[in-house]
């Protein structure tokens, strides 16, 4: 990515808004409260007609709502700016209630189920999108019956290499309902030790989805800011946060829902 072209993501000028038919403007993909729907008791239906892509959840919190990637039975990847608190001056360092979030199950607008969330993971950046834009859910239960996705720790993006992103993203030109899709993406572009540019259609709402390798399916980013507009099909500049530069929160992760404490953990780093 071009020296210009890198410039339009400089955080300072990043706000949150819905999809518009104007020209595309540099935020991140998160859906206000508007797009929630109401909890549904967990009730799993057949596994013989669960679906790969039941791995993809919608994430709901006080103020808007994300998508996810179950990456283990009991852990739910998403962005870092999905699970903190807004303010009136926009996002804040403070990451909210693990009890305020829910994670919903299913691929359309009324989910067949949901989970609570016992602890939230996070390093301390991030939070307003780009390097560090990545967090992880705890969940209160095993979800037995839906095949996780294998993230990729070990093996860096390329540039050349082609990503998809996917999640439950929603644009002002899209059909009616809230659906997951797996959307169109493109080749890397830029790669800086945290972040990976490309182009991709992305709608509000899919913030916090994977990015997937094509062909393989691995996770190896997070959606986390895109120049939208209105149209869910456009592929716009887009930032992912890399997954591969945040080996110890997935660690930390894995010891906390095994049982150990927060504070017997050391603090995370950003480098």
């Amino acid at each position: 990515m071009s020296g210009p072209r890198i410039g339009l993501f400089a955080l300072g000028a990043l706000s949150m808004a819905a999809c518009l038919n104007t020209p595309p403007k540099v935020v991140r993909p998160m859906a206000t409260k508007s797009y929630e729907s109401t909890s549904l008791q967990f009730f799993p239906p057949p596994l013989a007609l669960a679906e790969a892509e039941d791995a993809i959840v919608r994430i709901v919190g006080p103020q808007t709502s994300c998508s996810g990637t179950l990456i283990a039975e009991d852990l739910v990847l998403t962005a870092h700016h999905c699970v903190v608190k807004l303010g009136p001056q926009g996002f804040s360092a403070e990451v909210i209630k693990p009890q305020d979030v829910i994670v919903e199950l299913g691929g359309d607008y009324l989910p067949w189920g949901n989970i609570a969330v016992n602890a939230i993971v996070a390093p301390p950046c991030g939070e307003s999108g780009g390097n560090g834009d990545v967090a992880i859910l705890v969940l209160a239960r095993k979800l037995i019956g839906i095949t996780p996705y294998t993230v990729r720790l070990d093996a860096p993006p390329k540039i050349g290499e082609t990503l998809d992103p996917a999640g439950f993203g929603r644009c002002s030109t899209s059909a009616n309902g809230i659906h997951r899709e797996v959307r169109e993406g493109g080749s890397v572009t830029m790669l800086s030790p945290g972040m990976i540019g490309m182009t991709a259609s992305v709608c509000p709402g899919d913030s916090g989805g994977p990015l997937f390798a094509r062909g393989s399916h691995e996770v190896v980013g997070v959606v986390s800011l895109s120049a939208m507009d209105g149209d869910s099909h456009t592929r716009n500049p887009s930032i992912m946060a890399r997954i591969d530069a945040m080996r110890p929160l997935f660690a930390q992760a894995r010891l906390i829902a095994d049982g150990t404490s927060k504070n017997e953990l050391p603090p995370l780093s950003c480098h």
